[in-house]
């Protein structure tokens, strides 16, 4: 009997069902009653040919007939079980033989459900719609579980990429080698000392990392110059956070960190820049990564000074409070910094 084939719009369009068994007219009968119900169907009529078509097409669900010479269906169950390419498929058995120790065999073999013949083909076609719509929701499942899986692979590929340009710029600028680590280690314990969510704290991770990609644009007769920079110097200094947002907004992956590279010389009296935002129109995170910007840079030594002591930056960043730092931000970061007892917050 030719495959039926399935209408377009008919659910059922994208199982297939393999039949297997040695009498034609059960085959036959079996097509005649899955007719019209939108199956694709494959038969095959020993063992041999089941586990070959099985490889072949992947079914659905298998229709597995019991008594067959050679090898019976508990046997080709077994094997069916026993291959990992088919292992999962649903398997339906269908057998005249009703003791239920012969229910129990099918069952320790693999089945998934037992008819017992003469099978009422309404409910043939029920018990077979039921386990179709299980199995398509298993690979629903599956189906997510890789994507979720392939999603986190390219999420690790692209921080260890972020980490990457990180390295890039510690290698550009020795004096500062370190310092998007520390600082991001510490604007982590900040955020999430003020209750900010992990799905959140992730992009301000790597908004924390490339603070300071924006340099990439900036000649290095001026990043690396050992005296003081000329206004016009300044000037062009300045446009880095520019750059930082023109780099990173054409990546949609990173365009939820773009706060920190991009507001972070924001000052809470409106005289940072670029934009000279003022108070709470400078994102939070900015806020909380300038106090901790402006710490790492006073704790660090420099070409031109030595680093600051602890009690030092702190006062400092308390006498900044309301002008350059958000006074809320201020006491967190004091209070954090004080209870860790330490002078490198690693």
């Amino acid at each position: 009997m030719t495959p039926v084939k399935p209408a377009p719009s008919d659910p059922a369009a994208s199982n297939t069902i393999l039949i297997v068994d040695d009498d034609p007219d059960a085959r036959f009968l079996l097509e005649s009653i899955l007719e019209g119900q939108g199956y694709r169907i494959e038969v095959a009529a020993n063992a041999k040919e089941a586990i070959e078509t099985a490889v072949r097409v992947l079914p659905d669900v298998i229709l597995l007939d019991v008594v067959m010479p050679a090898t019976d269906g508990f046997e080709v169950c077994r094997m069916i079980r026993s291959l990992p390419a088919i292992a999962e498929v649903p398997v339906l058995m269908l057998t005249a033989l009703g003791e239920k120790s012969y229910l129990f065999k099918g069952l320790e073999s693999g089945a998934d459900d037992y008819i017992v013949k003469p099978y009422d083909c309404f409910e043939l076609r029920a018990r077979l719609a039921a386990i179709t719509r299980l199995n398509r929701y298993r690979k629903l499942c599956e189906g997510r579980a890789e994507l979720e899986a392939a999603h986190a692979e390219l999420i690790e590929a692209y921080d260890a990429t972020i980490e990457g340009w990180t390295l890039a710029l510690d290698l550009r600028d020795k004096e500062t080698e370190g310092h998007a680590r520390r600082v991001t280690v510490l604007t982590e314990a900040l955020v999430r000392a003020a209750g900010m969510g992990e799905d959140e704290i992730s992009h301000v991770r790597r908004g924390a990392l490339l603070h300071d990609i924006g340099k990439l644009g900036v000649p290095d007769s001026i990043l690396h110059k050992p005296g003081k920079l000329t206004d016009q110097e300044w000037e062009v200094m300045r446009q880095h956070p520019q750059f930082a947002y023109n780099m990173m907004l054409p990546i949609e992956y990173l365009r939820p960190s773009l706060d920190i590279p991009y507001c972070h010389h924001e000052k809470w009296d409106g005289t940072g820049y670029p934009r000279r935002l003022k108070g709470e129109e400078i994102p939070f995170s900015a806020r909380i990564f300038a106090a901790v910007d402006v710490w790492d840079a006073l704790t660090s030594d420099r070409s031109y000074r030595k680093a600051w002591s602890p009690s030092q930056a702190l006062e400092y960043i308390r006498d900044q409070k309301g002008i350059h730092f958000d006074p809320k931000v201020v006491e967190l970061f004091c209070q954090l910094v004080e209870d860790t007892n330490t002078v490198r917050f690693l």
